[in-house]
């Protein structure tokens, strides 16, 4: 069954000279106009497209890729505000409604915040909060230790950063832990590091041990491919400048250097590190 806020693969009923009508199932017949539409095969019978409400509020289709789809957060700026609410641009023609009761503060023009994105029951319209809590689930996650994750930075705290984990619960990554500039709203993928005895999830950004190394092998190989073969960086490089430039610690930077010179893969000068 098609649905609003995501992306369905809708039938193809006719393709006219101004568009495509598709098969919106419970929502009835659909138009996409051409400038929507990308190149298609001849005998294509079917097509992706993501649903949401108009200005006219008529289901509507199109092809383009919002900043967050229903059941998702996203970091995303306040274009305009008035008697009902924040409208947010979120990608799409009709920006975004967050009325006033689903403000955690009350949003400013210009701003961006942290919302959720989901389908009102009351209206059946499109709409996000900022009341962040509301939408996370509050029993203890199912994951297991050192299993990758898609996270949201959500903020700063006293320990480091909260995160939200998979669109679902909240997470902790350690500032001493952390060797990469973090903004709210940023998407990055993580591991649990730690499920503690009161459900609350401890993040990393990498892997613990060796998969973190190996990971950052093939990091590393990228850079020296991109740059010539050459990386300046060395055995006495500040720690800070390695972890500018790679996001790591010295102490990883350094494992992944003598991993690669094993298998021959680089070798070392006064410079830094070469490509063999």
């Amino acid at each position: 069954m098609a649905s609003l806020g995501q992306f369905n693969q809708l039938t193809i009923i006719e393709r006219t000279d101004k568009g495509l009508l598709l098969d919106g199932q419970a929502f009835g017949e659909i138009f996409l106009p051409n400038k929507q539409i990308p190149t298609l095969t001849a005998s294509q019978k079917a097509i992706s497209v993501f649903l949401y409400r108009d200005i006219n509020d008529h289901v509507s289709a199109t092809t383009k890729k919002p900043f967050a789809k229903a059941g998702e957060f996203a970091y995303l700026r306040v274009k305009e505000t008035n008697k009902l609410g924040a409208f947010l641009d979120w990608g799409l023609p009709k920006d975004l409604l967050v009325p006033f009761n689903l403000q955690y503060r009350k949003m400013e023009q210009g701003k961006s915040y942290l919302v959720y994105v989901f389908i009102d029951e009351h209206s059946g319209r499109l709409v996000a909060s900022s009341k962040l809590d509301k939408f996370l689930d509050i029993w203890p996650a199912d994951y297991a230790q050192w299993q990758q994750v898609d996270i949201v930075i959500g903020g700063k705290t006293d320990l480091g950063f909260k995160a939200i984990i998979n669109h679902k619960h909240w997470g902790l990554l350690y500032q001493n832990e952390i060797f990469q500039p973090l903004r709210v709203g940023q998407k990055l993928s993580a591991y649990i590091k730690n499920i503690r005895e009161d459900g609350r999830l401890d993040l990393s950004l990498s892997r613990a041990g060796k998969g973190k190394v190996a990971d950052f092998n093939s990091t590393l190989l990228t850079y020296l491919n991109e740059h010539n073969g050459f990386c300046p960086l060395h055995d006495k490089s500040a720690p800070a400048d390695i972890s500018k430039t790679f996001g790591v610690s010295k102490k990883t930077y350094k494992a992944a250097v003598g991993n690669l010179l094993k298998q021959g893969k680089i070798s070392l000068s006064e410079r830094g590190i070469q490509l063999v």
